[in-house]
Order: C-alpha cells, then structure tokens, then sequence
C-alpha cells in the first residue's frame, strides 16, 4: 500500500471515529478498537481500556444520549499529521479535537478541545488502530455530554 493510500486510510479512520460518537453509535466506535487500547488523561490519571467490549461499555457509561439517540457533539478533527513505516506495516499519527455541542439549555459552543495521539497496524490489508491516546488541553461545560465531571 503506497505511503499516500495508508495515510487517506488512517484519515479516514479518525473521521469515522468522530462521525459514529456523533451518531451515537457506541458498538460502532468500539469495533475500531477491537484490537486496540483506548487511554485517556484525566487530570493525573490515565484510565484505560482495551478491547472493543471495555470501550462500547465506558460510552456506554459516561457518554450522555439524548431523545434521538445522539450525545448532540460534532467532533472536528483537525491538524492531522500521519506518519507510516511502510516496511514495519506500522503508523502513527497526531490530531486537534474540537467537540460542539448545543442543547435547549446549552447554546451551542466548544465543550472539549485535546489531542489525539494514536499508533496503527496494516492487518489483513486494512489498516486498524493500536492504540490511541487522548490528551484534554481545553474543557468547558461537559453538562449536556458527559454523565459526570471527570475534571473535578
């Protein structure tokens, strides 16, 4: 797979990643990391899951759905850089989150903004994550998305 194909691949995972959170497809997103580990910084700790069936069960658990089923975010991906090693079937890459959201009592604003840190192996002739690694620089009012402050 050519270093230009691998990175529209892998793109095209981090857009899928966000449009499924968006939908509130949580067996969605956890099957894109069947075979991975999903970590999180929060505050001073790092919490972490592994597997499809740890990460569908924290959206489960935290992530507020509203009356159509949608957590009612937009996350936007933004400053991708991808980095493949076409001989080792591996890559990295790096990217901004920004994640709206508006609510009747919420008008309509950033609520989180971080980064993404996330490694990625070629199996079968898909690309496929390994890890990912958020990272919150900015948090706002996480009222309407989460089911507490993992801030605080």
């Amino acid at each position: 797979m050519a270093e230009t194909d691998a990175r529209d691949a892998i793109s095209r995972l981090l857009f899928t990643y966000a449009a499924r959170v968006d939908a509130g497809d949580f067996e969605g997103v956890s099957h894109l990391f069947e075979h991975a580990t999903y970590r999180a910084v929060l505050g001073d700790e790092i919490g972490v899951r592994t597997g499809a069936a740890e990460v569908q069960e924290q959206f489960e658990h935290i992530t507020l759905r509203h009356e159509d089923g949608t957590p009612s975010t937009k996350h936007v991906i933004t400053n991708v850089i991808v980095d493949v090693d076409e001989n080792a079937g591996t890559a990295t890459s790096r990217s901004y989150f920004t994640v709206l959201q508006a609510r009747p009592t919420l008008p309509l604003q950033v609520i989180i903004a971080g980064r993404y840190e996330d490694a990625f192996a070629l199996a079968g002739g898909e690309w496929q994550f390994t890890d990912r690694l958020i990272i919150t620089d900015l948090v706002g009012d996480l009222s309407q998305h989460l089911s507490f402050d993992p801030f605080r």
